[in-house]
Formats: structure tokens, sequence, C-alpha cells
């Protein structure tokens, strides 16, 4: 057993404030974080927070970065107004802050608790990234056993959205979670799990902040076995009777997805990482920080924005990038950085995400409809991935109440209102296409969605309401996603 291992992340700008504000808030949010907690009555420093996208400015009345829970317990004792928290600020529709709100900067709470090689389990303060968790892992061969695709997260972050990634049979995070410990809005600290406050653990995972700050999380890990990566091409329709043949249940098969181009979303290429006994072609253990992508970021700009894009990824690209075999340490694959994938945010426009999930017999039905909305929308489409997950029926907003396949839908937009509206318009449709199959949609993301949609596409949320009422009288914790969709 190892304990109290400490692990320091390195401070990192803020790369997602509008330039016009960079300087002001950087040195409000410089100020701001050295203060201690009995200092947040001072007068109100007007700080901006915004995500990735830069499609939601907001300012919060002021910033504080914990790095202890203490430190947490104070700053809700002297404060008495809203309250938000935010991670690594990927989610992309104001579900990081609300206005005049404290917000709690989680990224400097970031050190190791608890660390049992030999048990495979870890616990950590919640603003820990990923990538900073497999640095201290990597050593003893071992993984996380589920998150996204890229390592820039927070673990507090993905607990919060009970993310997914690409884990064969694995299903959202919160089936590697032992157990967490939340700050409630008293200040009081609570420990829960499957067996301990199961209600709270249950609605916190998942819960976007409604109930409390998520501040120390216990985690399953996997092993760090080698892989190599095996494509196959086929029309989308023949896609479910492949996937259910050749990965569902194959216990080689560790990751898993497959990809829909534009502009008709036909055709599928399925890629799999399987464990191997081949030699490593790649010799790293994990994918080093500060790269340069450059490369990369120009062939994702020459395919998304180019005249025949679609043609040259097709044709050029994918089987350039498919035409080797690599054998690699699962911790390699497991530690990209978001960075390749370019700038998300420009000052006119922004590439964005949305998730939508299907019964697994819905998932043809489900890919025409789509394609058919974003072409007679032109939709500037980059990419759809297909993943899959079993069903999550116990969390408050399980987004899988039963078996599913997932569709992530990467675009590309201008940033006006007018161009927002438009986005809003078909985001509806494809939300009423998924609702009408049985399905659902993820809501990390922009807030386009009714009152309606969002009541028939979680109706378990009222469960959640329930103990916010109950633990959360005052609704201090709050966030654009509560400020539109809680209003009892």
């Amino acid at each position: 057993m190892i304990d109290n291992t400490r692990q320091h992340s390195p401070s990192e700008p803020s790369h997602n404030l509008t330039r016009r504000n960079l300087l002001q808030a950087g040195m409000a949010g410089i100020a701001v974080s050295v203060l201690s907690p009995w200092s947040l009555c001072a007068a109100p420093s007007g700080v901006l927070v915004n995500d990735a996208t830069l499609l939601n400015p907001i300012w919060v009345n002021r910033l504080f970065a914990p790095s202890t829970t203490d430190e947490i317990r104070q700053a809700l004792a002297m404060w008495s107004g809203p309250v938000s928290i935010g991670g690594g600020r990927y989610s992309m529709g104001g579900q990081i802050a609300t206005e005049d709100s404290l917000h709690l900067d989680m990224r400097q709470f970031n050190q190791v608790i608890r660390y049992s090689p030999e048990n495979r389990v870890i616990r950590v303060q919640a603003g820990m990234r990923w990538r900073d968790l497999q640095s201290v892992i990597d050593p003893h061969d071992l993984s996380v056993k589920i998150m996204q695709s890229y390592a820039n997260f927070t673990v507090g972050g993905a607990l919060s959205v009970n993310a997914h990634g690409r884990y064969v049979g694995a299903g959202p995070v919160i089936n590697s979670v032992h157990s967490l410990q939340l700050v409630l809005a008293d200040g009081s600290v609570i420990e829960a799990s499957r067996t301990e406050n199961a209600d709270l653990f249950h609605a916190a995972i998942g819960g976007y902040g409604a109930l409390g700050v998520i501040t120390e999380v216990e985690l399953d890990l996997a092993s760090n076995v080698t892989m190599e990566r095996q494509v196959h091409y086929m029309p989308v329709a023949d896609y479910p009777k492949f996937f259910n043949d050749q990965v569902r249940g194959n216990e080689q098969a560790i990751l898993h997805n497959a990809d829909l181009a534009p502009p008709y979303f036909d055709q599928a290429t399925s890629v799999t990482w399987r464990t191997t006994d081949k030699e490593l072609t790649v010799a790293d253990r994990l994918v080093a920080p500060g790269q340069s992508y450059k490369f990369d970021q120009t062939v994702m700009w020459s395919v998304a924005k180019l005249p025949g894009g679609p043609l040259i990824r097709k044709n050029v690209v994918d089987p350039l990038r498919y035409l080797s075999h690599p054998v690699v340490r699962r911790n390699y694959e497991a530690s990209a950085d978001v960075a390749s994938l370019g700038p998300i945010a420009t000052r006119n426009s922004t590439y964005v995400l949305q998730e939508y999930f299907v019964p697994v017999a819905q998932l043809n039905a489900f890919v025409r409809q789509m394609a058919a909305i974003l072409q007679a929308h032109r939709v500037e489409a980059v990419n759809i991935s297909i993943r899959h997950a079993p069903g999550d029926p116990d969390s408050c907003l399980s987004w899988a109440r039963e078996e599913v396949f997932s569709l992530v839908l990467y675009y590309w937009q201008h940033v006006s209102v007018v161009d927002r509206e438009e986005v809003g318009a078909w985001t509806r449709e494809l939300i009423d296409a998924a609702l009408s199959l049985g399905g659902t949609y993820y809501l990390p993301y922009q807030l386009h969605a009714t009152r309606e949609q969002f009541s028939h596409a979680y109706p378990n949320a009222p469960r959640l309401f329930a103990l916010k009422a109950q633990f959360d009288p005052d609704k201090r914790f709050r966030n654009k996603l509560w400020d539109k969709y809680h209003t009892g």
C-alpha cells in the first residue's frame, strides 16, 4: 500500500478566455487563487469563465482554486450565494458556471490520496487529470479502467457527466468507481458508495454538480495490456452484425469504435484494439505532453474545410492512417491529447460535439434519420463515432437505461446568433429522432433541448431533484444546465 502519494499537475494558462478579457481574467484568477477562504467576503473580483468552445462566457463573482477539502468547506461556510464547479472545462453548454457564483476551479485539487497497486485501486482528489493519474500508475503496469478517449479531462468532471469511452463492455465511468467523497451545501462531508449513501452515489455521478462538490474518488484499475489495432470496412447496415459477431463478448477486444464519414454516413470504419503477444511497434509508454500536432491539425482542417474534404478523407487520409497495424501499450492509446484535434475555437467558429444513444436494435434506423437531418440542414459534420455501452439502470440521469449504441457527432459551426439558432433547430430534430426510437441524448453539450425533451429523455430526473431539495434546499449548487432544466 502506498499512502499519501503526492502528484502535482503543472498550472496551465486558461486557454478558454476571449482575447479581450484574457489579461483581466487571468490577473483576477491569480489574485483569487491565493486568497484564503476567509477572504471571499472581499469585493467581487469579476472573473470570466468559459469552456473550450468559447460559446458560453459567464461572469462569475469570484473564483477560488482549492487544494484541500477543508478549504472547500470553509469557502461554502463564508459564501452565501450560488456555487459553480469547473474542471477541465470541456463541457460545452455552460455546465461549469452561472452568473454571480463562487466558481470552484478544481484543477489544483489534484493529489493522490491512497494507492494500492497490488489491489489495483487508487483514490485521488477529483481535480486530477487522467493524464497525471496515468503517470502514477503506469510504472506498475496499470491502466485507468474507464475514461474518455482523451486524457485531458479531470476525474471529477468525468464522474459529474458519467462519461464513457471506447472500452468494450465497460459502459460509463460509474462502473469503475468504488466510492466517492462529497461535500454538501451545509459543508458536511459524506462518503458514498453502492452500499453507503447509495442514493447520493447514484445521483452525484452524472449529476453535473447538482448535489455538491465531488472531492475524492476511489477507482478500480486495469492491466496495461499490449494491443494491436485492427480495422475493417463495411456498409453501416452490416455493422450491428459485425459488432455482435466480432466484438461483443470478445475478451481480447479492449477498445472499439466505428467511424462514419460525411456526407452520406453509409460506410463504417471499424477500429478495434485487441490484446496481442506481438512485439511493440511503439516503444513509448505514454503520449508525451506538449507535442506539436501541426500536421494532424492541417489534415483535420483540410477534411473539414476544403471542397471535396470528405473525398480526401475517404481516398487519402483514412487509407494512410490505417495502413499499418500498430502494437502499443493500453496506456499509450489512452493518453492521447485533445490538442491533436487542433484549436477547438476561433473568433468566428468552433468545433462542437453532440451525442445520442439508441437501443442496439435501432442503430440503423437512427443513422438513416440522423444522416437525413444533417444533410437537409447542410451541417458541417466532420465525423460520427459509434460506441457501445451496456445498460446502467441505477444512475439518476442514466443515458443507457438499456444496452445502447452511442453516436458522437463532431461538427463545425459559426457562432453568430443566427448560426446558433439554426444549430438549435436541427439539434432538436435529432433529439426527437432519438426519443422516437426509445433513445436519449447526452447532457454535457449545448443546451438546445426543450424542457419537454429533457423530461422525456431523463424520466428519473425527479429522483435527483428530490435529493437536491433535501440536501441543497437553497439551490446553492447551480450552473446553466440546472438554471434551464431544474425549475422546481
